[in-house]
């Protein structure tokens, strides 16, 4: 069954959103390891014993508009985005690749809320 497994929060100042968040809540978030360009913070919220954890990132907002994303892991996003449409939804961000993770893509419901949508592949390129 498709289930939540990444969030995203965008910032207008990403130092503040992180003393923040790890002020409030103890999350350890740490500048992602990637190309130097892409400024993204890993989001770590810790697993408690017993209890699963969802991890998230952390950016710089992209536009005005721009809210909390959570994404859902599906296991074929073409697919998905196909039922997105054929239920009244939108994909307003397509398929994109995240290089040896996976594809993403975001969508908005028929009530207006964005959501993402996300397919683990580490041949992604």
């Amino acid at each position: 069954m498709p289930t939540i497994v990444h969030f995203e929060i965008p910032a207008d100042n990403v130092e503040r959103a992180r003393k923040f968040y790890t002020g409030l809540f103890g999350w350890k978030i740490e500048k992602f390891a990637g190309p130097p360009t892409m400024d993204y913070w890993m989001i770590m919220t810790g697993k408690e014993e017993g209890r699963m954890g969802v991890d998230g990132g952390l950016m710089k907002r992209q536009n005005p508009q721009q809210h909390t994303t959570v994404y859902i892991d599906v296991p074929s996003l073409d697919e998905y985005m196909k039922k997105v449409e054929s239920l009244g939804g939108q994909v307003v961000v397509p398929k994109t690749a995240v290089p040896e993770m996976g594809y993403f893509a975001v969508c908005v419901d028929p009530e207006n809320n964005s959501f993402g949508l996300w397919e683990e592949n580490p041949d992604a390129a």
